[in-house]
């Protein structure tokens, strides 16, 4: 989605600060590299082993040909050394992201998927097609640990979800009643507290009322007089023992233990990634728009960075896919869509956001008159999503904190 301007660090155009395109196709144990001058004449075009030292060298024999674009197809992770080291030699990096990847390679003869392949259509898209890059921004050194500790929350996040549902599972098969009073509580310390001491059904039965109070109330002052009466209705319910039963009394204590300790986890994580955060000069400005979290902003500086990489707040929403796409053709097709496309992880976090932000009086407004027009509630939030977006992309833009006014009334509008 970035422009030239991006790469612009010569002055003019692109082709005129830079005179070698090296594409690098990057892999775990090696990448592949094609090197094109301006004229589209290949200079290199072989192998590369990952490690620094063949890195360096190849940047070193590329440069006496003039200044050197290296472009990556993956900034991160696989792709880091490769970046650091071409940074440290003092040349630029963009990288091409993968949609614009794909769609540019049909461009090109040949249906064969080769990491030569990949490589050349890097660095010509590079030398060609310079608006199709994104800038890898030379200051983002926290951004690549933040990523790190993003990148574990998210495996984290999916193993509490895998869990939750193994123990929504077990309650349902044994006790479907205890299950809808528990299940939709799972994540929640007092509800992991009585699985672990007491197993399923028969175990809480065998507590008995007054125990169970004295286990929750800790973790649950408010609800858990409640909660408790809530078990007990539900046991009272069912009088026959489902077949497994006695097994899942001793899985679901395990079952908990593990959820806990990941939920812990969790915690630890949010605690590191808010650290990192403070020392983010845009973290501030993220999270002062309502709705937005620790884990929520630090997702959007991962995916969008500062912001210039985007022309408008159209661009920024086109990249997340909340843009509508127009068909239109002839006069028997019409109408605008939802696209498919986008970037996902970014979409869901605004999406989020978005479904946080109902708490907020003029977000709220907005998506009440979206479901009065007769909009369902995902669409709702999405239409409520993408009209944050446009202030969002404005705060970054201005680097100004949320403010509400005037924004509150462009919101409600």
């Amino acid at each position: 989605m970035a422009t030239g301007n991006a790469l612009r660090s010569r002055g003019g155009d692109v082709h005129d600060g830079y005179q070698v395109f090296l594409g690098l196709d990057v892999g775990k144990d090696g990448h592949h590299a094609v090197a094109l001058n301006r004229d589209g004449k290949r200079l290199y075009d072989a192998p590369l082993v990952n490690t620094e030292a063949r890195l360096r060298q190849l940047f070193d024999k590329l440069v006496k040909h003039g200044a050197v674009l290296v472009v990556v197809d993956q900034p991160a992770s696989i792709g880091a050394l490769p970046v650091a080291v071409a940074r440290t030699a003092g040349h630029q990096v963009a990288y091409l992201p993968g949609l614009a990847m794909r769609r540019i390679a049909d461009l090109h003869p040949g249906r064969a998927k080769t990491d030569a392949r990949d490589a050349f259509v890097i660095a010509d898209a590079a030398r060609t097609l310079p608006h199709t890059l994104r800038r890898v921004d030379v200051g983002d050194d926290t951004l690549a640990e933040l990523e790190v500790l993003v990148g574990f929350d998210d495996d984290l996040a999916g193993e509490a979800t895998r869990l939750s549902n193994r123990i929504r599972g077990l309650l349902t098969q044994i006790h479907p009643a205890l299950e809808r009073v528990l299940g939709p509580k799972a994540q929640h310390k007092a509800v992991l507290e009585l699985l672990s001491r007491c197993g399923g059904p028969a175990g809480l039965r065998r507590a008995g009322r007054a125990k169970l109070v004295e286990i929750v109330r800790p973790k649950a002052p408010r609800m858990g007089e409640r909660l408790v009466e809530q078990i007990f209705t539900a046991l009272d319910e069912q009088t026959v023992t489902v077949p497994g039963t006695a097994a899942a009394e001793k899985i679901l204590p395990k079952l908990a233990d593990s959820l806990r300790e990941v939920l812990q986890q969790r915690d630890e994580v949010a605690a590191g990634v808010e650290e990192m955060l403070d020392a983010h000069p845009l973290a501030e400005v993220l999270t002062s728009m309502p709705g937005i979290g620790v884990r929520t902003a630090a997702r959007i500086l991962l995916e969008v960075g500062d912001g210039t990489a985007f022309a408008t707040s159209g661009h920024l929403a086109a990249y997340a896919g909340l843009a509508p796409v127009t068909r239109r053709s002839g006069t028997s097709i019409r109408g605008e869509h939802p696209p498919k496309g986008g970037n996902k992880q970014l979409k869901r976090a605004f999406f989020l956001a978005a479904f946080a932000s109902l708490a907020h009086p003029p977000s709220r407004a907005y998506y009440d008159r979206k479901r009065a027009a007769g909009k369902r509630h995902n669409a709702a939030l999405i239409c409520l999503a993408r009209r944050r977006v446009d202030v969002l992309f404005a705060m970054l833009r201005d680097r100004q904190h949320y403010q509400a006014r005037p924004t509150d009334h462009a919101l409600a509008a």
